[in-house]
């Protein structure tokens, strides 16, 4: 591993928090193919995050809350299991005109 890169491991959503964002999905109607479009995720990560495998950002987290309409317990749950630093909160992660940048010179 390189010098002062972070070696970050994946966290996996609660027991039972998959299952409340495929019923919250479900009671808007939307397919998921549908929701991700909407939500302005990919259809795999909403999947992922449907059963269980990861947990979402903060962001993402927030996103979902709002466009899901989730109730306010169901809201609590997902923002307590959100993850701050990951996805567009991630404090090492450089902006796509940084990188285009580092590579042109």
């Amino acid at each position: 591993m390189a010098e002062g890169v972070e070696q970050r491991t994946r966290r996996t959503a609660p027991s039972g928090l998959g299952e409340m964002l495929n019923r919250a999905r479900l009671r808007t109607g939307w397919r998921r193919r549908e929701a991700a479009r909407i939500l302005g995720i990919a259809p795999s990560y909403l999947f992922d995050l449907e059963v269980g495998l990861r947990s979402p950002s903060v962001t993402v987290a927030q996103s979902l809350a709002d466009g899901l309409a989730l109730t306010d317990p169901e809201r609590a749950a997902l923002l307590a299991a959100a993850v701050a630093d990951a996805g567009p909160n991630r404090p090492i992660r450089p902006a796509a005109r940084d990188v285009v940048r580092l590579v042109k010179h």
